[in-house]
């Protein structure tokens, strides 16, 4: 007998920008609480669920090797759950949902949940020749956010890959800052209007004057508009690059989760799907124009689930860069 996968809950902690509100939090706390919000969103007791899986990239204090378990304990699953780490770098949470949903479809459990959980502002300064000793001269602390967003081929940061995914697709400034001007005043217009609310859980901080709850995303630019942005300076290629501050991606912190079930076992135990699998692919591409990856994986998911574009009522996708952004949607 086939089997589906549907999605039950989903929630994410407000995204907090870098050394924003969130700094402080290590991201298996902020996973651990995200579990927790899944289980109650769903109706589901941790002891009923057969997996977790977590996206994460760069650790920031040991607990983080093992993210997922930490996050699946402490956020109420039973000791007997297992979980793993998955290492897709962007593409990490979205892995997380897809190796979660392949415990489902091969049977290994009807419950299952995914999620991922990132604090750049935590990010660790490495000495990688601390361990056996430098035996004469300087040595150098190693940036371990900075190396995690360079591409270790070519050994050139992200921005880099935009700029030359900008350069191939015809991507110009004008276009970039039109675009990440509009994302940001779209989610300054969603959080002013509290689109976002439900799908939030608050984050406790303390502080002086005593606990705080945070809940709302911190890194779009409110009243953000074109002639300020065109006013900044390529940051990547200096001389007639067009990758700004503004037009590029953020570094942020936050972690979010979904409880994931079998179609049939959801409908015994009276759980409203928000959504189904209908279908997931991977593609590789150049590393040198890293942006475009969505293409070919989009093309090959909608292949797989014998769909077209034009069977899509709503597109949502990943805004890496603003050129990177605009070259996919083109």
């Amino acid at each position: 007998m086939s089997r589906e996968v549907v999605v039950v809950s989903a929630v994410r902690t407000a995204i907090g920008t870098f050394g924003g509100s969130l700094k402080d939090i290590p991201p298996t706390d902020l996973a651990a609480l995200v579990v927790k919000e899944s289980l109650a969103r769903a109706n589901t007791e941790g002891k009923d669920v057969g997996h977790v899986v977590f996206g994460h990239v760069v650790n920031t204090e040991p607990k983080d090797m093992y993210l997922s378990r930490v996050a699946a304990i402490n956020g109420g699953c039973a000791d007997t759950t297992p979980a793993f780490n998955v290492n897709r770098l962007c593409g990490s949470g979205l892995q997380a949902i897809v190796s979660a949903s392949q415990s489902i479809l091969l049977g290994d459990t009807d419950i299952a949940i995914g999620g991922g959980a990132e604090n750049m502002s935590r990010a660790p300064f490495a000495s990688l020749n601390m361990r056996w000793g430098a035996r004469m001269g300087d040595t150098k602390m190693v940036d371990m956010m900075i190396g995690a967003l360079h591409d270790p081929f070519h050994n050139i940061h992200m921005g880099v890959t935009a700029e030359n995914v900008a350069a191939k697709y015809g991507i110009t400034r004008e276009m970039q800052d039109a675009l990440a001007v509009e994302s940001h005043n779209r989610a300054e217009k969603a959080t002013t209007e509290g689109r976002f609310k439900d799908q939030i859980v608050p984050v406790m901080l303390k502080s002086k004057k005593g606990d705080v709850a945070y809940a709302t995303d911190e890194h779009f630019r409110a009243g953000a508009k074109l002639e300020d942005f065109s006013k900044l300076k390529p940051v990547f290629i200096k001389e007639n690059g067009t990758v700004t501050a503004g037009n590029a991606s953020g570094i942020n912190d936050a972690a979010a989760a979904v409880v994931l079930m079998e179609a049939g076992a959801a409908q015994a135990r009276g759980a409203k799907p928000l959504a189904r699998l209908v279908g997931y692919a991977h593609a590789g591409v150049d590393p040198k124009y890293m942006g475009i990856g969505p293409v070919p994986a989009t093309q090959l998911a909608l292949k797989k689930a014998g769909l077209t574009v034009q069977d899509l009522d709503v597109i949502e996708a990943n805004e890496a860069f603003a050129a990177q952004a605009c070259a996919v949607t083109r």
